[in-house]
C-alpha cells in the first residue's frame, strides 16, 4: 500500500503549512533532515529568553513556506518559474540549514575549524542527491546562486531580502517574545516581482522593507548579540575547548564516539572528510548536553566548573564598551579569575576570560542590496529610494568590544 505523502504541518507561527511534492515529503523524512529537530536555532538564548527552544526544523520548514508563497505571487504576476524550477527552490531553502551543528552558531568553528555550515549544507545536499538520483540537481544549483537563468530564485533563498531572514526574524521573535522582530511578512511577500531577472520589491512595499532592516539591527542586539547570550555561547565553547584538551592528554570523557571523534581529531577544511561528515551527522544538541551533565562530575577542576557554571546559570559577567578592552581591564580580570577559581594565568585567559568584537550590519549593498521597482519601471537601492534618512546608516557595521569576565 503507498503511504499518503500529502501531509498538512501545524506551525505556530504560519499556521497549516503543506508539503508541495512527494520528493520534498522525502527529503523532510530523511534522518539528515530529522536531525534538525534536535538542534536549537537560537543556541543558549534560551538560557535569556526561556521560549526560544524552537529549533533549525521549525525554522526551515517555516521558511519553505515562505518561499513556496513567494514564488506563487510571483507566478500571479508573470514571472515564469516552471514546476523544476519551484521544486528546486523549495529544495533549496528546506536544505539551507542542514549542515549546522550543535547549538547552530555557538559551537559553528568549535567542532570543525574554518568550515562554515553553508559549505556542510552543500556536501550533505550532494550526498542526498545522489541517493534521490539527481532530483536536487536544480536545487543545489539555485543554493549555490549557479542556476543562470533566473538569478531570483537564488536571491530568494540567499540575500539582504531574502526568505530565511524573513522568516527567522519572525520566528525568533515569536518565541522570544521580543517584539520588535514582528515585520509585514505577508506584505512584503506580495510587493515581491521581478526585474531582469533579479529579484525586487514594488515602490509601494519600501516602508515594509524599512521596517525589517530596522527590526534586524534591533534583533541583533536584543536576542544574537544579548550580553547574557554572549556569556552562555562563550561558557559552552570553553567547555568543549577544555574537553578537547583533556581528550588529547587521554583522559577519559564518556564513550560516545561521534563527539570523542572531534575532540581528540583536529578536524578542519583538509580534514573533513567522509567519515568525519557520518559522525557529524550523528551529533545534536542532546549530545552536548548529556556531555556537560556527565562532565560537572569530572576530576578535572576546570570541566567540571565550567559545566556546573553553565548548568545552574551561573555565568560570567560581559563588559561591553564602544572602545576596544584596554589591557589593564583584561589584566585585573586575568588576576579576579585566577584566584576565584585556583587556575594559572594560561588557563584564566583560556577558559575563563575573553575579549571579542560584536558586529552588527543590518543591510549590505554587496552582492546587488535591496533594489526597489519604481512606478517608472526603473530600479534603485532602497537606502536611495527612501526617504527615512537613517536608512543609509544601516550600511554602516557597528562595533562594540566585550570582556567577559567572572566579576569579584
Amino acid at each position: 500500500m503507498s503511504q499518503n505523502k500529502n501531509k498538512i504541518i501545524n506551525d505556530p507561527l504560519h499556521g497549516f503549512l503543506t508539503i508541495p511534492s512527494e520528493l520534498i515529503y522525502d527529503v523532510v523524512q530523511h534522518p539528515y533532515f530529522q536531525r534538525l529537530r534536535r538542534i536549537r536555532q537560537l543556541g543558549m538564548s534560551d538560557w535569556v529568553y526561556p521560549g526560544a527552544t524552537h529549533t533549525r526544523f521549525h525554522h526551515a520548514l517555516g521558511a519553505l513556506n515562505i518561499t513556496l508563497k513567494a514564488m506563487e505571487s510571483l507566478r500571479r504576476k508573470g514571472v515564469d518559474i516552471s514546476e523544476e524550477e519551484f521544486e528546486g527552490a523549495a529544495l533549496a531553502i528546506l536544505l539551507h540549514d542542514i549542515g549546522h551543528g550543535p547549538f547552530s552558531h555557538t559551537l559553528e568553528h568549535t567542532l570543525i575549524q574554518g568550515v562554515h555550515h553553508e559549505d556542510i549544507s552543500t556536501r550533505i545536499m550532494h550526498r542526498l542527491n545522489v541517493e534521490f538520483k539527481g532530483a536536487l540537481t536544480i536545487a543545489i544549483r539555485i543554493f549555490l546562486d549557479k542556476y543562470e537563468p533566473k538569478p531570483f530564485l537564488s536571491q530568494l533563498i540567499s540575500g539582504q531580502l531574502d526568505m530565511d531572514r524573513l522568516d527567522y526574524l519572525l520566528r525568533d521573535s515569536f518565541y522570544t517574545g521580543v517584539s520588535e522582530g514582528i515585520v509585514g511578512g505577508e506584505r512584503i511577500i506580495s510587493m515581491l516581482n521581478v526585474a531582469d531577472g533579479n529579484l525586487v520589491v514594488e515602490q509601494k512595499g519600501i516602508y515594509s522593507v524599512e521596517k525589517f532592516l530596522i527590526a534586524r539591527r534591533l534583533m541583533y542586539w536584543q536576542v544574537y548579540l544579548h550580553k547574557t547570550v554572549i556569556a552562555a555561547d562563550s561558557v559552552l565553547v570553553s567547555i568543549l575547548r577544555r574537553a578537547r584538551m583533556l581528550a588529547t592528554q587521554g583522559h577519559v570523557l564518556g564513550n560516545y564516539h561521534p563527539l570523542l571523534h572531534f575532540l581528540m581529531n583536529e578536524i578542519n577544511e583538509e580534514t573533513f572528510d567522509d567519515e568525519a561528515l557520518d559522525l557529524f551527522l550523528a551529533l545534536d544538541d542532546i549530545d552536548i548536553m548529556a556531555s556537560v551533565k556527565q562532565w560537572q562530575f569530572h576530576t578535572d577542576p576546570i570541566l567540571s566548573t565550567l559545566c556546573k557554571r553553565l548548568l545552574y546559570r551561573k555565568l560570567p559577567k560581559v563588559f561591553i564598551s564602544n572602545m576596544e578592552t584596554s589591557p589593564n581591564l583584561v589584566a585585573e580580570a586575568t588576576e579576579k579569575a585566577m584566584q576565584k577559581f585556583n587556575v594559572s594565568e594560561s588557563e584564566a585567559l583560556n577558559y575563563f576570560v575573553k575579549t571579542g568584537i560584536l558586529e552588527n550590519h543590518a543591510y549590505k549593498t554587496e552582492g546587488g542590496g535591496i533594489r526597489i521597482l519604481r512606478k517608472n519601471g526603473s530600479v534603485s537601492d532602497v537606502a536611495e529610494s527612501s526617504d527615512n534618512y537613517n536608512l543609509a546608516a544601516l550600511k554602516e557595521t557597528v562595533k562594540k568590544y566585550y570582556l567577559i569576565h567572572w566579576g569579584k
